[in-house]
């Protein structure tokens, strides 16, 4: 089982990342990079990430931008989403 980020830009369409990640063996592991990098795979052209467990999508596209009057850090995935892995 290998967790794998696919980076995009804004309209969907897949984009080379800033920093090439690892195939992580977990989701916590998976988030835990993005949580830490997000900044620098925004700055690198990076706009939206989604989860992938090998070729099963677990949630995303997930924007990299804070939102406006928000936390300035990407919101964590729903629970139900956590809770299907």
């Amino acid at each position: 089982m290998a967790w794998t980020w696919r980076f995009e830009k804004s309209d969907g369409t897949e984009t080379e990342p800033a920093l090439q990640p690892e195939e992580f063996t977990t989701q916590g592991d998976a988030e835990s990079w993005i949580g830490e990098y997000w900044k620098e795979l925004l700055d690198g052209g990076a706009d939206q990430v989604t989860l992938f467990d090998d070729t099963t999508k677990i949630y995303g596209p997930m924007s990299l931008r804070a939102e406006q009057g928000e936390q300035s850090e990407p919101s964590e995935p729903s629970e139900a989403a956590a809770g299907e892995a």
